[in-house]
């Protein structure tokens, strides 16, 4: 019997590297801290009342940000590991199948479970007040669209410690991720625990696509909505069109695995070149469904602290429209090598160079909004000024690799490394920090630390600069991508020295930034009018931190920008000040039943990569019966007093 254990202990658990001991001790060390500081201060049903059970889109806007920070360490962790191991020739810092492990890891986090969450973060605590709005249209879904994603989130995770990770690759490329060459539990943790994360998305997308359209205050058409709202209604229906397909996809590939059958495995009669497709087909509109929102970001940041109104609004909109559908025509240039033929080749490399068109009229936009503005170089400010330069390289070395030709020579080397970071590190991580500046008052109520997200920012900058350009000279030199090690022959020392000190630099940035959140929360600049930027759309109208019920009386909404528009007649003293009739608030109740379906669906697909049918049965069980529990609540929802609202009001600063 003990044999037996020892056995299965050995395969169940990851053993033999020092760095996966030192996580396990981290993991245990951790739960058992956040375990005592719960029970000490008697918070388990504060935990349970206040955030396990809510449908607020505020609070789970905030919960999405804490997710997205905690996997932008684990994935900048990866990051650094990586560095480490190239830093110089025939390092021996990791062994080949943990590299492997760790490289699939960090794309698969930073794109699925850093980028997303911190998107939806944003969508959740912003969209719903500037659109005038009290909630999203589906609260329910939205508390389960979090909870798939982090039970899918937390699945992936563990199995950095429990089966080993994948190493095929974060888009798991067969015949590499196929049972023969992938014969561990990893690649099946990957494939589950992006499918049960991924339905969150595709009904985050649903929620956000009808909360839009449906839901906007009076008065607020579609050409009078904010940009950051049409960014995001852009990317939901991108979002609806593209998740399916990675559902379908890593579906087929599951069925590969567990059934024996031969979708995409050539002796059996499949073909790899499907798989390459269809992932890419949702592989590239997913880029475009991370940067669309930090597009609308910078449209915000840029019209607030430039003190005018957006350059060109319906060029923003109608650029960010035709992304949105150019996305779905440019997948094949990321394979222009493998054959397919002139004609393939030549159509889409004309839609990919034309997919910058839309964008650079976005950056002539903010630039012409910026001139002549009255700019204020404040943190949100300072982030969207960097972004400019940088994404303007990367959009160059987009076009350079939408050039077929010239791409079977850049192809697969770190000139492709170093594009893509340029583009999602400066585009999507500079503009979601620069958004989480701006919106961090309204989120919590303080201001974060000038002084330390200075330092934050110039690390971060200096930092990637110094780590990704001496990567597009490596690619030149022909280095090329998933490389475990080289010689000392190819003269790629050098640039791969200082490619890692760049990478510890943003390390440090991520750092002070930590310390920056720290220090605020007891020292930051508190916000007492709820516009501490003196911006200009709905969501500064409100206090900070915004109300449960969000807005008192919903606005009525006369022009774009209605809320600078509200305090530039309350200067010239034509507002209308009519004190508006309250009544009371509808809102939804809390419910527990998200956490509870979303966590069968985590039994589930743990029994799937493990093959243990009483765990998938009693998984899938219980997301059945909370489906069915869930289908005969009525009493879903309670109305606020005008009593309580009017006190609620007061205790703010409010008349009403």
């Amino acid at each position: 019997m003990w044999e037996d254990i020892k056995s299965f202990a050995s395969t169940f658990f990851v053993t033999g590297d020092p760095l996966i001991y030192g996580a396990d001790v981290a993991i245990v060390l951790t739960t058992l801290a956040i375990v005592f500081v719960l029970t000490k201060y008697k918070k388990w049903g504060w935990l349970w009342r206040e955030w396990l059970t809510t449908v607020d889109h505020k609070k789970i806007g905030i919960m999405y940000l804490i997710c997205s920070l905690l996997m932008l360490f684990r994935g900048g962790v990866d990051a650094l590991l990586m560095r480490m191991q190239l830093t110089m020739p025939n390092v021996e810092f990791l062994h080949s199948e943990h590299y492997n492990a760790i490289f699939t890891t960090h794309g698969t986090i930073m794109i699925l479970f850093m980028a997303m969450p911190m998107m939806f973060a944003l969508f959740n605590i912003v969209v719903p007040l500037q659109i005038g709005a009290r909630d999203v249209a589906y609260p329910f879904l939205n508390a389960l669209s979090f909870w798939l994603f982090f039970f899918g989130a937390m699945l992936f995770n563990l199995s950095f410690v429990i089966g080993g990770s994948a190493e095929s690759g974060w888009l798991a490329y067969p015949p590499l991720s196929e049972k023969m060459f992938s014969p561990g539990v990893g690649q099946d943790f990957y494939i589950w625990g992006i499918q049960i994360s991924g339905i969150g998305s595709l009904a985050t997308g649903i929620n956000f696509l009808v909360t839009i359209l449906k839901m906007r205050a009076p008065g607020m058409s579609l050409m009078k909505m904010p940009l950051f709202s049409w960014s995001v209604l852009s990317s939901c229906i991108t979002i609806i069109y593209a998740f399916p397909i990675l559902t379908v996809t890593l579906a087929l590939l599951f069925i590969d695995r567990f059934l024996g059958a031969h979708f995409f495995t050539m002796d059996g009669g499949g073909n790899p070149m499907m798989y390459v497709n269809l992932i890419w087909m949702w592989g590239h509109p997913e880029v475009y469904i991370v940067v669309l929102p930090a597009f609308g970001i910078f449209s915000e940041i840029v019209a607030t602290f430039a003190k005018k109104q957006v350059f060109g609004y319906k060029s923003m909109v109608f650029a960010m429209v035709i992304i949105s559908v150019l996305s779905f025509f440019t997948w094949v240039h990321h394979f222009f090598t493998m054959g397919a033929g002139a004609n393939v080749n030549a159509f889409f490399a004309i839609t990919t160079m034309a997919i910058a068109i839309p964008t650079g009229v976005k950056v002539f936009n903010w630039l012409f909004t910026m001139y002549r503005g009255r700019i204020q170089l404040k943190q949100p400010m300072l982030w969207t000024i960097a972004f400019i330069p940088c994404f303007l390289v990367g959009g160059a070395t987009g076009v350079m690799l939408a050039v077929a030709p010239a791409d079977y020579q850049y192809h697969n080397s770190y000139f492709l490394i170093a594009h893509f970071h340029q583009v999602l590190i400066g585009g999507v991580v500079f503009g979601y920090l620069a958004g989480i500046y701006y919106w961090w008052p309204k989120m919590f109520g303080f201001k974060l630390d000038e002084r330390l997200g200075k330092w934050g920012f110039w690390l971060w900058n200096i930092g990637f600069y110094v780590c990704f350009m001496p990567q597009y000279a490596l690619g030149f030199m022909g280095m090329t991508r998933r490389l475990y090690t080289y010689g000392w022959d190819l003269g790629w020392a050098p640039l791969n020295m200082v490619s890692t000190v760049g990478a510890f630099l943003m390390g440090f940035g991520f750092i002070f930034q930590v310390w920056q959140i720290a220090y605020s929360i007891k020292h930051g600049e508190r916000d007492t009018t709820g516009d501490p930027w003196n911006a200009r759309t709905l969501e500064w109208s409100i206090p900070s931190p915004a109300p449960l019920y969000n807005f008192a009386v919903i606005p009525q909404v006369k022009e774009r920008d209605d809320w600078w528009a509200t305090k530039q007649a309350r200067a010239n003293g034509t507002a209308d000040e009519t004190p508006a009739k309250l009544e009371p608030i509808h809102m939804p109740k809390n419910s527990g039943i998200p956490f509870i379906m979303s966590f069968f669906w985590f039994i589930a697909g743990f029994g799937f990569v493990w093959g243990w049918t009483w765990w998938i049965v009693i998984g899938l069980a219980g997301v059945g019966i909370s489906m069915l529990v869930r289908s005969f609540q009525y009493d879903t929802d309670y109305y606020i007093p005008v009593d309580e609202v009017r006190r609620t009001e007061a205790s703010l600063g409010r008349a009403v």
